[in-house]
């Protein structure tokens, strides 16, 4: 068989960024059947990877046709498996080794990838069945019906991570602190309502009062008021006599 080089050329809408563990680079072909993608594992070797259409990966007889030309050519297993492989013969001669298959929705089949050589683009001639079952081609070749869904299969999203649990003692120590916590916020509680009710505390009494004595009146110089003569130590005590006013002639000695 000869095989002709092919050119990576790059991805296009609707193509996988990644195959279980490899992360897709570029086309190198595509077939009715399904699509040869350059990839890379987690160390950096390339890899040929083969991914069915979706039209093929939906129809149960060509998935099946797919996955068991690639188990043939995978390395023998121990167990039934491995007997099972062992008693219907190897792959035949120039298949190349598989070295990673997907048999869930969207089967695939990892190969080394050797420039010139045969990629896994081998396993996607297994899919198709053409001529007839018995006998020489005398008629028309059928055409499956799915062969029109040029699409790649997209495999299921991987199931989400469990969520994460923490260990004994973090939980302990998350309850410690919790507890820390609320035993604080009582304490705030109790200082700021409960000491609320207690007697409020004497206050602080007053200064004395200091009594500044005020100087006394001075007299004004516009002041006309004079002194009244004070009795001289001559008078017998007696007061002088009150002048006689009008009206007083009436008031004389009783009758």
């Amino acid at each position: 068989m000869c095989f002709h080089v092919t050119v990576a050329t790059p991805l296009q809408y609707g193509d996988p960024p990644r195959l279980g563990p490899y992360a897709v680079q570029a086309r190198l072909r595509a077939l009715p059947t399904g699509f040869v993608y350059l990839a890379q594992d987690a160390g950096g070797r390339p890899v040929s990877v083969a991914l069915l259409t979706r039209g093929a990966a939906l129809d149960a007889a060509a998935r099946e046709r797919f996955l068991d030309a690639a188990r043939q050519a995978a390395p023998a297993r121990g167990g039934v498996r491995g007997w099972v492989a062992r008693a219907r013969g190897r792959a035949p001669a120039g298949a190349p080794q598989v070295i990673a298959l997907d048999d869930g929705p969207a089967p695939w089949v990892a190969v080394p990838y050797a420039p010139g050589g045969p990629g896994a683009e081998w396993f996607l001639t297994s899919v198709l069945i053409t001529g007839t079952l018995i006998g020489e081609i005398h008629g028309p070749d059928f055409v499956p019906y799915w062969l029109g869904d040029r699409v790649p299969a997209i495999p299921l999203p991987p199931p989400p991570a469990p969520p994460p649990t923490e260990t004994r003692r973090a939980v302990l120590v998350a309850m410690s602190a919790l507890v820390v916590l609320v035993v604080l916020t009582g304490v705030i509680a109790w200082l700021l309502l409960g000491r609320g009710e207690e007697l409020p505390p004497p206050t602080r009494p007053l200064p004395p009062t200091m009594f500044v004595p005020t100087p006394p009146p001075q007299p004004s110089p516009n002041d006309t008021l004079k002194p009244s003569p004070s009795p001289s130590p001559g008078d017998s005590g007696t007061a002088p006599p009150r002048p006689t006013l009008p009206g007083d002639e009436d008031s004389g000695d009783p009758i």
